[in-house]
């Protein structure tokens, strides 16, 4: 049936003088989780931890109506238990409920965290996979329509990249590694992922800038930096016309301090990471340009609220990467798609995996495309589900 034809009356809506609603009807029978272990290309690095693969958490729910919905997020078994000691709730209820499941679930973040929100925002893209197939549209049509069909990523550099380098040859090494995956991949945007060595990160961003002076160039240290090295860094860095200088240093006060005295946009996904800390940092003048991410934020309609936050004062808005696959990567592209003020590179990890668990995305020229199917438009290809399934059974979560 086309979506936009009324549904047949049923005997008892006839009576009751409403029409009957086949997707309000459909109920969730089933949920399956697993937790896959995934490696990575080459090992990443960043300020706190190098790892060498992806633990993510997979959901599918199933309803009584035949319809699949699938759902991935970050981390691992802690995630996977919090999501089952919600599946009790979301059982017998519809996919489309989804403002009743998160008001009944809203306290989950205060005790869990980061975790909570994973979790329920593994279960919030699965519904919203669930709906785009139940009604035939994709999620991007369910959230406003494309205002894009393609979205640039952003190519990370780490210091990984460059094993066995000594610090002086570092950012000549380092430029050279940037240099050849741009021209190879068609990369509009490079991130350096800093470390607390903020002189170092310096001088790998000069040397990035020489050797690629039209790239749209950031750095994040995963605030390792002190307020004091932050300014001296990013004076520094003025020259260099950075896109933005991502969480430099802890805090929102911290943040502020920065801004103060440094010409360079400040961006976070460390320092305003709920919706109660954006008051905060507005009034403090704390941040130019936030990111989001549907699995830190709880959900795709909390990450949309975020965009009307940051447009309705002005701010700037990307998407941060927690090493998402494919069914994580296609809600993010769904996200971005439908966004008019998410236009730039996003970050993104996908490229860096050595394989997934659905049909590849398209990447051509630094850009993935957008999957148009019914609901995120992606395949699972069950097989490599459970192979790799069984890797996080016998091995664990990674941590690092």
């Amino acid at each position: 049936m086309n979506p936009a034809t009324p549904a047949p009356l049923d005997a008892a809506a006839s009576r009751a003088g409403r029409p009957h609603d086949a997707r309000r009807d459909m109920k969730v029978t089933d949920v399956d989780v697993w937790v896959v272990n995934l490696p990575l290309v080459n090992p990443f690095t960043s300020s706190f931890e190098t790892k060498t693969g992806e633990t993510r958490t997979v959901v599918r729910i199933r309803t009584d109506e035949g319809v699949e919905g699938w759902g991935e997020t970050m981390w691992g078994r802690p995630v996977a238990a919090i999501v089952r000691s919600m599946a009790a709730d979301l059982i017998g209820t519809s996919p489309f409920a989804l403002e009743g499941f998160h008001r009944k679930q809203h306290m989950v973040p205060f005790f869990y965290g980061y975790l909570g929100y994973a979790a329920i925002a593994a279960i919030d893209v699965a519904c919203w996979d669930a709906m785009g197939k139940a009604t035939q549209q994709s999620v991007t049509d369910l959230l406003g329509g494309a205002v894009r069909d393609e979205v640039p990523i952003t190519a990370l550099v780490t210091r990984a990249d460059a094993p066995g380098s000594t610090a002086s040859a570092l950012p000549a090494a380092l430029a050279e590694h940037a240099r050849r995956v741009v021209t190879e991949g068609g990369f509009e945007a490079v991130k350096l992922k800093g470390t607390k060595d903020a002189a170092g990160d310096v001088a790998i961003l000069r040397a990035l800038r020489e050797a690629l002076p039209d790239v749209n160039l950031r750095v994040d240290p995963n605030a390792a930096w002190s307020v004091p090295d932050s300014i001296r860094a990013g004076i520094a860095l003025e020259e260099l016309d950075l896109e933005y200088l991502e969480d430099p240093c802890v805090g929102i006060e911290g943040m502020s301090q920065v801004k103060a005295k440094v010409r360079i946009p400040l961006c976070t996904n460390m320092c305003v990471v709920r919706f109660e800390d954006f008051a905060p940092a507005m009034r403090l003048n704390a941040v130019d340009v936030i990111h989001g991410d549907v699995y830190k934020w709880g959900g795709i309609a909390a990450t949309k609220a975020l965009a009307a936050h940051c447009e309705t004062f002005g701010l700037g808005m990307n998407l941060h990467s927690g090493g998402e696959l494919g069914i994580a990567t296609a809600a993010h592209l769904a996200v971005v798609s439908s966004t008019p003020v998410l236009s730039r590179a996003i970050d993104s990890m996908y490229y860096l995996h050595a394989d997934d668990i659905i049909e590849p995305l398209h990447l051509e020229n630094g850009r993935l495309r957008v999957p148009t199917g019914p609901g995120l438009g992606v395949s699972v290809d069950e097989d490599k589900l459970r192979h790799y399934a069984a890797v996080n059974e016998r091995e664990g979560d990674l941590t690092g």
